[in-house]
């Protein structure tokens, strides 16, 4: 009985995802800046990637504030496996913090993060001239 409320409960969440997501396991890097402004990084690796967004697993780096802007980078042998959205194999894909996982025990120092990728949207991509143009003829 408890594993059939497990599996429904996991259904309720696909089916209110805005886009599948894939096991992929592929190593990268995290850059971003503190609150002093130093530049950090970590080592990490996906666990699981959609077109919108990445779960990171990450060990022993500094932890990253919540809602932190991030730079993610795939290594670039892996950016070419299937399953891998666009965006992730152009290079550095601007993200943020959106959920940090539990801490570790041993450092202190959540053990992942999820990220969600901060692409521009298909139609926010007018340009300059139309936009100008298209509210000339409505003035």
């Amino acid at each position: 009985m408890a594993n059939q409320t497990l599996h429904a409960i996991a259904d309720l969440e696909d089916s209110r995802r805005r886009a599948q997501r894939n096991a992929v396991r592929v190593a990268g890097r995290v850059t971003w800046r503190d609150s002093r402004g130093m530049t950090r990084f970590a080592t990490v690796v996906t666990r699981d990637v959609s077109e919108q967004g990445v779960y990171l697993e990450c060990r022993g780096s500094q932890a990253i504030p919540l809602h932190r802007l991030v730079y993610l980078q795939l290594e670039r042998e892996a950016r070419e496996l299937a399953g891998l959205p666009p965006a992730l194999q152009d290079g550095r894909v601007l993200s943020a913090v959106y959920r940090v996982g539990p801490c570790e025990p041993t450092t202190g120092t959540p053990s992942g993060y999820a990220l969600r990728l901060l692409l521009d949207a298909p139609s926010a991509r007018v340009p300059a001239v139309a936009s100008t143009t298209a509210a000339r003829s409505i003035a």
